[in-house]
């Protein structure tokens, strides 16, 4: 799964620190969400949108099988 979680929260002026402590988790855990090492959970899916003002359906895009719907 990708994600544009950097590039919003470079747009919004947020360190990764910042971003971090406004969903509850470590900036460790954005790092790795950020570098595609992690897929967050839909929880914190929807805090990471609303943190950036966004919807989750701008954040993340599903690059699976493509027999997959």
């Amino acid at each position: 799964m990708k994600n544009t979680i950097r590039l919003m929260r470079k747009e919004q002026n947020y360190s990764q620190e910042e971003l971090a402590k406004q969903c509850g988790v470590t900036r460790q855990t954005i790092n790795a969400i950020e570098n595609n090492k992690y897929d967050p959970t839909l929880a914190l899916a929807f805090k990471l949108a609303k943190s950036l003002q966004t919807n989750v359906d701008q954040l993340f895009t599903f690059e699976g099988d493509n027999n997959e719907t």
